[in-house]
């Protein structure tokens, strides 16, 4: 596998990383259309204070993907992309993940890597494994492990309202 420039010097040590294992009442083969089909991706992507109202996805490995997350509060959009790295249907999905917008913590240009692994525990189960290496800081962790649980808890809720 070869990793776009730069992603393979990212850093890997305490704080730079966000590690979250989350189980579903949902096949891997859902989960894995939730991540990577766009119109499903806008219906959960965000925290619940920060959803997103737009997303584009080029599924293929060094295809672009990005997303607007609209505060609900009025302050201005938040802009992440990335490109993906590796794609196994339905278990494992690999992208870059950035910020684009000069108003968030880390900044555009802080480049990390996300490495997403679902299996099955159980016909209708799935156990997600998230990992996000690369952060800026140990203050950037911990608010994107914020942002990631909250994202998950919204994935959970549109998983549950879905046939």
């Amino acid at each position: 596998m070869t990793l776009p420039p730069g992603v393979a010097d990212l850093p890997t040590g305490p704080g730079a990383r966000v590690h979250i294992v989350r189980d579903f009442d949902a096949r891997p083969e859902r989960i894995w259309k939730a991540w990577t089909d766009p119109a499903l991706l806008v219906r959960w992507l965000g925290p619940r204070e920060w959803p997103a109202d737009e997303v584009h996805a080029d599924l293929r490995v060094g295809g672009a993907w990005r997303a607007r997350l609209q505060s609900v509060d009025g302050q201005p959009p938040l802009q992440q992309s990335g490109t993906y790295v590796e794609i196994d249907p339905p278990r494992r999905l690999v992208f870059t993940f950035r910020w684009d917008s000069d108003h968030h913590e880390d900044g555009p240009g802080v480049e990390t890597l996300v490495t997403l692994l679902l299996s099955e525990l159980a016909p209708g189960r799935t156990r997600m494994e998230f990992t996000q290496v690369g952060l800026a800081s140990d203050q950037s962790a911990s608010g994107h492990e914020y942002g990631w649980r909250s994202t998950f808890d919204r994935l959970a809720d549109d998983l549950g309202s879905q046939p």
